[in-house]
């Protein structure tokens, strides 16, 4: 069942060319003359690209479903990242250019959402907030508490994010996935 221009909202999945994409703005426009329009912010699942689009009121905007399972990271071989369906033990491979910046945020066993078209995965998304442990990083030191200070550090995903001079390797902190920034320690 095709959309309307007024039924679109940011969430909503449609499909164009053959990709999936969510809206994630809307402007709708009636002018004084002619026919009402919306400029709509969509953000392709495949590829992670944000593209911006008109649509006329005569536009018919096809629906796309969208599932949501809940997949467990597995491994890593080559360029191809698995994912395991806890419920039924299948096996599902995104491309590494296909995670973007995410891979670096990826840890054994850490459980994310994944999003299908159909029978295709194409995307998955982590929580909001993980832990992770520090893996490298210069040493605190004592008595250097000063606010705003920081310094880099490799997780053990892979990133480097800038933690509090206090952080030593081992300790153990929360991420906000989203952005890769520092929440707390413990």
């Amino acid at each position: 069942m095709p959309y309307e221009i007024n039924q679109l909202k940011s969430g909503v999945t449609i499909a164009i060319d053959k990709d999936v994409f969510v809206i994630v703005g809307v402007d709708h426009v009636k002018p004084g003359k002619g026919s009402a329009f919306a400029r709509v912010k969509l953000r392709n699942l495949r590829i992670d690209t944000i593209i911006e689009r008109t649509f006329r009121s005569d536009d018919k905007i096809q629906e796309a479903f969208v599932e949501e399972k809940q997949l467990q990271y597995s491994y890593k071989d080559a360029s191809r990242y698995h994912f395991l369906d806890q419920e039924t033990f299948e096996d599902y491979v995104i491309d590494e250019e296909r995670l973007g910046n995410i891979k670096n945020f990826l840890k054994d066993n850490l459980a994310m959402s994944a999003y299908f078209h159909g029978n295709e995965l194409v995307n998955v998304a982590l929580p909001n907030f993980v832990k992770y442990k520090i893996i490298n990083t210069e040493p605190g030191i004592k008595g250097d508490t000063a606010k705003g200070s920081s310094k880099p550090a490799v997780i053990e995903g892979g990133a480097t994010i800038q933690v509090p001079l206090f952080v030593n390797e081992g300790d153990v902190v929360k991420i906000d996935t989203r952005t890769g920034e520092y929440i707390e320690r413990g």
